[in-house]
């Protein structure tokens, strides 16, 4: 079985976006199908891990074209250069007003005339058995809608986030034609997609009526955070998060109970360390100085992948940020499924009624407070740090196994031998 998949994201991108098909790539032959991946031959990503070439499978077909990017004159003018602020990307009024209402669904759309053109050619000669598309960027959707109907395969669209109900949409200050035409492009797809694809079973409630099936298959995790490492826990009472993290994630509550906390006992200020690694949005970092907590913070930046991973394993505490909007239910951040290897108490913050708590409960792995429940907040904090003095900060994690990225494309490569029937 052959299968073909439509991926703005692959190494060298770096960041969240490109692990889960990257895994699922290097897992699918394991169960008899072929895959060959379609993307970008130029592309101008945020950030950059080149350390994930090495995990492209030898024999797996790679086929690249061009893409004319205007966010490379829009936002970041320095190709092949780190960008630094990510997280601060939507914090332009004019420039996200631009990228909102001139680029539908994305700045990704003028790739996808020249990648039907280029597509249609290969599958005259190469034919396959699905043809598979992720987003974001959604515009890889409207790609795989074209071949799929002139081709006449299969077509399974996998949505990692959700579309017109993206909770950043609302920064680009969407005019009413602008919302009109996503939301117009979003139930195209959803009218000709064979199978969606997500990663949560609450947007799989939010899709179940808008088109013919959807199945849920979770981010997960891989040998590389799966593996024992020898590595030795902070001595500071870390608490440390480890990603992007956007301004809709702030966690001004947190800051305000580790100040007073801080006011209240000297021993906590001085051992507490506020470890930030990645992209950190600029009113996440005016938040911490405005609660005098610079002292405590280290904002390391962005690190390679490998280097995410160790990290995590040695934090005394894992910080887990769900974004405080709208329908936060159904989001399951990617790290979720590494934190849980390094076998270190998740703190998180978000609904406490959602699929992170459920999870959370079913691997005994950590606990979600709600994003206004400052009293709760407050005990959690100081029951993690009474264990840390005591010397018995630890998880007994279990039915993690479930995520290994093996096992998930286990479900993927059913889903697809089904739709194949």
């Amino acid at each position: 079985m052959k299968v073909l998949i439509i991926t703005y994201y692959w190494p060298p991108a770096g960041g969240s976006g490109v692990q889960r098909w990257l895994k699922f790539v290097k897992y699918l032959q394991n169960f008899d199908i072929e895959p060959i991946v379609f993307t970008v031959d130029n592309a101008n990503y945020p950030k950059e891990d080149k350390s994930l070439l090495n995990e492209i499978p030898k024999d797996v077909k790679v086929l690249k074209q061009p893409i004319w990017e205007p966010t490379d004159l829009l936002f970041w003018k320095n190709k092949n250069q780190h960008k630094k602020d990510i997280s601060n990307s939507t914090n332009s009024g004019f420039l996200s007003f631009i990228r909102g209402n001139f680029f539908i669904p994305d700045p990704k759309i003028f790739w996808v005339k020249p990648s039907v053109k280029f597509l249609n050619q290969i599958l005259k000669e190469n034919p396959v058995d699905v043809i598979i598309s992720t987003g974001p960027p959604h515009s890889m959707h409207l790609i795989a809608k074209k071949i799929s109907k002139k081709n006449n395969v299969k077509w399974l669209a996998d949505f990692r986030d959700p579309w017109s109900d993206l909770y950043y949409n609302k920064d680009f200050n969407q005019l009413s034609f602008a919302k009109k035409r996503n939301i117009e492009l979003e139930n195209s797809v959803f009218k000709s997609t064979d199978c969606l694809l997500t990663v949560s079973n609450t947007l799989k409630k939010e899709f179940t009526n808008k088109t013919q099936r959807v199945e849920v298959i979770t981010n997960g995790f891989d040998d590389e955070v799966a593996t024992k490492n020898n590595v030795r826990l902070d001595k500071k009472f870390t608490i440390s998060y480890i990603g992007l993290l956007p301004k809709q994630s702030n966690p001004k509550l947190l800051f305000k109970v580790l100040q007073k906390l801080c006011l209240e006992n000297f021993g906590f200020k001085n051992d507490l360390k506020i470890n930030f690694i990645g992209d950190i949005s600029d009113e996440v970092k005016k938040e911490i100085e405005f609660n005098n907590l610079i002292d405590n913070t280290v904002f390391k930046g962005y690190v390679s992948h490998k280097e995410a991973i160790i990290y995590q394993k040695k934090a005394q505490v894992l910080l887990l940020l769900i974004p405080n909007v709208k329908k936060s239910e159904g989001i399951l951040t990617g790290k979720l499924f590494e934190y849980l290897t390094a076998k270190r108490p998740i703190l998180a913050l978000g609904p406490e009624k959602a699929d992170l708590s459920e999870i959370l409960e079913n691997t005994n792995a950590g606990v979600v407070v709600g994003f206004n429940n400052e009293t709760k907040l407050t005990s959690e904090i100081i029951s993690l740090y009474q264990k840390y003095k005591e010397g018995f900060l630890q998880v007994n994690s279990k039915n993690v196994e479930q995520y290994h990225r093996k096992n998930l494309t286990a479900q993927l490569a059913t889903i697809l031998k089904s739709m194949k029937s």
